[in-house]
């Protein structure tokens, strides 16, 4: 990550702070950036319902932030593809549906998972409905832009479908933008599970 947007750069103010998040840089919570991917969790659809990641430990996990209703909605099959294909080796595929994009995915966590059912065949585990960027993200993300700059070298999630594959001792391995079909991950996936 580079130097301009580590998470223990103090905290920007006003106008400046403003400006640093819309050009991508974001002031992560260096308490997550200190935490190991074991130590974080998810909230879940449902109250008080949550996802530990050190349940997964030993596994490949492969992070995905989700819509129901952009350009990329169709990567959802391939995502159950990877997760039909792979799931018994030991990948783990996890949806976090986010209504940061374009508004595009507008509905509740009922609603999501229902379409996600019905239109794309999804039975990987979906959280609930989170921010991905800016002050109330999710820590999954958080941690995740701790590890690793996109685009350019700033920490924002630029659009829907990016995702992140995390080894089996918690590392992360990658982040891929939207373009990055499910498919063109298998290479990495294989990697990682070998």
């Amino acid at each position: 990550m580079s130097s301009s947007a580590t998470p223990s750069e103090p905290q920007q103010q006003g106008w400046a702070s403003y400006l640093w998040n819309k050009v991508g840089y974001e002031n992560l919570p260096q308490d997550v950036a200190n935490k190991s991917f074991y130590d974080l969790k998810a909230a879940l659809p449902g109250k008080d319902k949550w996802l530990n990641m050190a349940d997964f430990k030993g596994k490949v996990v492969l992070i995905v932030n989700t819509a129901s209703k952009c350009g990329f909605t169709p990567q959802y099959k391939g995502l159950q593809k990877l997760h039909e294909d792979y799931k018994d080796r030991g990948l783990v595929v996890i949806g976090f549906p986010c209504d940061q994009f374009g508004g595009q995915e507008p509905g509740n966590d009922e609603e999501i998972m229902q379409t996600c059912e019905l239109n794309h065949g999804v039975d990987f585990t979906l959280a609930k409905k989170s921010d991905v960027n800016g002050a109330n993200m999710n820590e999954v993300f958080a941690w995740i832009k701790s590890r690793k700059a996109s685009l350019g070298g700033t920490s924002t999630v630029k659009w829907n479908f990016e995702k992140a594959l995390i080894s089996k001792d918690g590392e992360l391995i990658n982040r891929y933008l939207s373009l990055k079909t499910p498919d063109a991950l298998r290479p990495d996936i294989e990697k990682a599970l070998a």
